[in-house]
């Protein structure tokens, strides 16, 4: 159910994501690291579309064995408004 918040909240409310991220948290988008949730949620809405959905494929968790945290893996879509084709 996590997954599921995330991407839709993701795919309606960028913003709405801040709580879902620590300072420790780290974002790494197209080689860029970005760290602490201020800085990952300012990223997030500064991508140049507006609109989206995600599709997910698969998802998987492994414990991270740090302060008892997991790791998600998420694979899946990404179509952007007005866009016919799916995006891996």
């Amino acid at each position: 159910s996590l997954v599921e918040h995330y991407y839709s909240t993701f795919d309606t409310n960028r913003a709405g994501l801040v709580g879902l991220y620590q300072d420790g948290s780290m974002l790494t988008f197209e080689g860029q690291k970005i760290q602490g949730a201020p800085y990952i949620v300012t990223k997030l809405t500064s991508l140049p579309f507006q609109q989206c959905h995600h599709s997910i494929s698969t998802v998987d968790c492994q414990p991270s064995g740090v302060n008892a945290c997991m790791l998600v893996f998420v694979s899946g879509n990404l179509q952007l408004a007005g866009e016919q084709h799916l995006q891996g």
